[in-house]
This record gives structure tokens, C-alpha cells and sequence, in this order.
């Protein structure tokens, strides 16, 4: 018999997703490649599902040999040239109408080209975008896919019987566009992603001056019965409470992030596209200076210990809240400037629907925001979400003056709070900007109460 669904790459979530389609009575078959470093791993993967329809296989004739045709091979492969060579070596067996799909986080400007060259072959490809970690690919993930429509709908029997389930029973999967419109969209999630994490480190870094693991991981599974509810929230509370033997685990762990791309891939592509996303990038930027571990010891300024001012629990968490709707709102943004650019036609609601589950960024405020994108194309035109930050903007410059007070580092909630000031002030202070570009380079300027849209030049050397 041969199997309906190819894998290539065995690695934590290659597995994770085959074991998925095998409880789902899905036949797969396997391979990965065999080095001094990786020995029997696919014969290992079928022994230990020998009463699931698996097969295994470490020769690629043979694996592609034991698909049914077209051929639908999922590769689970670090994304970038192992992706390409991967795809060069599939080629010379693979048939037309045979279909290509990349899990990876591969760029999605990668992902056009691929599937450009592929379809000159009569082959297709699809960058298909995966989140939820291993559990999520385990028990069902969030999928991205973008690609070709066609090819889309033979996979999509597999695709939407392993993603995860939102709250009214619908895959967590849907098409979303053509090219990389899977990748670019799983691309802001990352991003989105980012921010989210650093806003909930730097509650840690707040509250942990004043308070101890177990109430602060007490506080966040309160929240967490709120609307502040979230995957995140949820794990970040465990991880405070987690101990190995006397030592809290957190404590071992060297204050250095690392990061695989896909967050400076977001920033570079909200720039390019002309889109603030100033709340996950100032999260790159953490991340990034954080890694420089050793200048920030020999800089690490040494001040007297001073008493820490009260904290105001309250405001902290309409700070938090405040933060989460803008970076959300900022991802959204992205997406539909690129929907645009790029003739996507993005479905917001949709990809709220998919990211509401089996994923990293799941939250209650997901699933609030799928009603408001069915009505609206941006979370700002919604009236009560507009009265909501209005009304925690205090809040948030008292958290902002408290951290400034004590010297802690708090770069997502100061941008967040730094953009809502300007995208509310109807007159900035960009009119000085651009009188000194007309200064030195004539770059020219519109007129205040102009509506024709003429540009002037002021000789102000005269």
C-alpha cells in the first residue's frame, strides 16, 4: 500500500507532525538522511509506531517510490539552502502534478522564487507555515499555507485534519494566498510572537524586585482567568514556579536570547512596506542586546541599593493589556499592508480564527478580534477598543515613570505607549522633520490646509 503523506526530516517536529497524522489515520511514510550523527532514525520512528500504517526510509527513490501520486512530501528541514538542496535532490524523481510543501520558516521571498522555478517543472509548492511547538504539531498545530489554490485543495484533506480546532470545531488551517503569503503571515506571528514575550519579561522584570516566583506566577494565573488570557501568560506562570531541586530553573539561566531570524525579518518587512511595527522591533532589539552578555557586565553600573517604590499591581496589568492590543494591532497592520502590496487579499478574521489555537500566541484577545476584523479592517476603528486605551493610557505612564524611578528596562511598554501618543496627536512635531529636509536637500513640503496636494520649496537661505 502506498502512503498518502511524505515527511522528509525526523527532527523534534518532523516527528511531532508525523505522529499526528498517524493517530488521524493518515498513512505516512518517512524520510531521513543518514550521517554519523543521525543513525537509524527513520527505522527507529517506524519500530516505535509499528501498529500505525508507517513506513521508512533512508534512500529517496525509495520514499518517493512509496507515495501516492500526485505526491504530497511535507519537508521539515532547517529553512534557508538545506531547503534548496532538499528540493534539488527530490527533483529528478518526482513526477509532474507532484506537490512540495515547506513547513519551515523559510523566508517568504524564498518561498516565491521556489515556487517560480518549481512550476516551470510542472511542480507544485507550498510554504506552509507552522506554529504551536512540538505539542502543537503533536496534538495540532496553527497552519499557514500559501501557494497555489489548486494545489492547496489535494493537500487540504490532510492539512485541516491535523491542525488544531478553534472554539467552533474549524481547522486552525485555511488558504490564505498565493507565493509566500503562508510564510510572510507566519513570519508577523513570529514577530508578534516576539513582542508578546518580551512585554511578559518585563512584568518579570518589574515585579521581581519587589516580589518573590510564587506570587508573581499567582498573580499571572489570576490574569489568566481574565481577558488577558493566553498560551504565553499560561507558560510564563510555570516557568516562575518551576524548581530543580532548592534552585528555581529560571535562576540557572543566562540572561542571553537567542533568536532565528524570522523577528528582524518581520521589522526589515514592516520597514520596506512602510508599516510601524515599533513594539516587536524594540522586542528584536532586547533580544539583540541582551546577547552582548559580556559588555553589558563590564558596563553593568553598580548603584546603591535604594528602596523600591510601590508598585501599583492594577495599573501594571492595564499596562500589559495595553501593550498586547498595540502590538497586535501593529502585526495586523503589517498584514494588511502587505495583503495589498503583494494581492493577497488577506481574510484578518481568518488568520485571527487560525492563530486562536494550537499556537504560540493564542489568546482570549484573538478571540475577541476575529469579531472586530469581520467588521472592521483595523483594531483601532473599533470604538471600544479606542475608549479601552484612552482609559489605560494613565496607567501606563505611571508603570513608565516607575520604571524610569527604578532604573528597569522596559522597551516594549515605552513603545507602545510612544506610539499611541503620536497616532493620537493630530499635529506632530514631523512638519520641523520636513522643513529641514527641504532645507538641505529641497526635498519639498505640502501646505497646511492645502487640499490640491502641490508640494512648495522655501528658499530659506534667502
Amino acid at each position: 500500500m502506498k502512503a498518502t503523506f511524505g515527511i522528509i526530516g525526523l527532527g523534534v517536529m518532523g516527528k511531532s507532525i508525523a505522529i499526528n497524522a498517524l493517530n488521524h489515520h493518515i498513512s505516512v511514510a518517512v524520510y531521513n538522511r543518514e550521517t554519523k550523527d543521525e543513525v537509524n532514525i527513520a527505522k527507529d520512528f517506524v519500530a516505535a509506531h509499528a501498529e500505525k500504517n508507517v513506513q521508512g526510509f533512508t534512500v529517496l527513490k525509495d520514499f518517493i517510490n512509496a507515495l501516492e501520486t500526485p505526491r504530497k512530501i511535507l519537508l521539515m528541514v532547517n529553512a534557508g539552502n538545506a531547503v534548496d538542496q532538499v528540493v534539488n535532490n527530490l527533483l529528478p524523481f518526482l513526477s509532474e502534478e507532484d506537490i512540495i510543501l515547506d513547513g519551515g520558516n523559510s523566508h517568504y521571498q524564498d518561498t516565491n522564487r521556489r515556487i517560480t522555478t518549481l512550476r516551470e517543472k510542472n511542480i507544485h509548492f507550498l510554504g506552509v507555515g507552522i506554529s504551536g511547538g512540538e505539542e502543537g504539531a503533536l496534538k495540532g498545530p496553527s497552519l499557514m499555507p500559501g501557494g497555489d489554490w489548486r494545489s492547496y485543495q489535494k493537500v487540504a484533506p490532510i492539512l485541516e485534519t491535523i491542525a488544531a480546532k478553534d472554539n467552533n470545531g474549524k481547522p486552525c488551517c485555511a488558504y490564505l494566498g498565493k507565493n509566500g503569503a503562508g510564510h510572510f503571515v507566519k513570519m508577523v506571528h513570529n514577530g508578534i510572537e516576539y513582542g508578546d514575550m518580551q512585554l511578559l519579561a518585563e512584568l518579570y522584570e518589574i515585579l521581581s524586585k519587589s516580589n518573590n516566583y510564587e506570587d508573581i506566577a499567582a498573580l499571572f494565573n489570576a490574569w489568566n482567568q481574565t481577558e488577558l488570557a493566553s498560551y504565553l501568560l499560561e507558560i510564563t506562570a510555570k516557568i516562575l514556579t518551576t524548581k530543580e531541586g532548592d534552585d528555581y530553573v529560571l535562576d540557572t539561566i543566562l540572561d542571553k536570547a537567542g533568536n532565528k531570524g524570522t523577528g528582524s525579518w518581520s521589522s526589515k518587512a514592516a520597514m520596506e512596506l512602510g508599516v510601524p511595527t515599533t513594539i516587536k522591533t524594540a522586542a528584536v532589539y532586547a533580544r539583540y542586546i541582551s546577547s552582548f552578555h559580556q559588555k553589558r557586565q563590564e558596563l553593568g553600573v553598580k548603584s546603591a541599593k535604594e528602596s523600591i517604590g510601590e508598585l501599583n499591581i492594577e495599573a501594571l496589568k492595564e499596562a500589559y493589556s495595553f501593550a498586547r492590543i498595540l502590538n497586535l494591532h501593529q502585526g495586523f497592520e503589517l498584514l494588511q499592508a502587505a495583503s495589498k502590496e503583494y494581492d493577497w487579499q488577506l481574510n484578518l478574521a481568518e488568520i485571527c480564527s487560525i492563530w486562536s489555537n494550537g499556537c504560540i500566541i493564542k489568546s482570549a484577545l484573538l478571540e475577541k478580534s476575529i469579531e472586530i476584523f469581520q467588521q472592521h479592517t483595523t483594531l483601532l476603528d473599533n470604538s471600544s477598543i479606542i475608549q479601552q486605551l484612552q482609559t489605560q493610557e494613565n496607567d501606563v505612564k505611571k508603570i513608565i515613570k516607575y520604571a524610569l524611578d527604578n532604573r528597569l528596562n522596559i522597551p516594549c511598554i515605552s513603545a507602545a505607549y510612544n506610539y499611541w501618543i503620536m497616532m493620537t496627536t493630530q499635529r506632530t512635531s514631523a512638519n520641523m522633520i520636513q522643513a529641514q529636509r527641504d532645507f538641505f536637500g529641497a526635498h519639498t513640503f505640502q501646505k497646511v490646509n492645502d487640499t490640491t496636494g502641490q508640494t512648495f520649496h522655501y528658499n530659506w537661505k534667502k
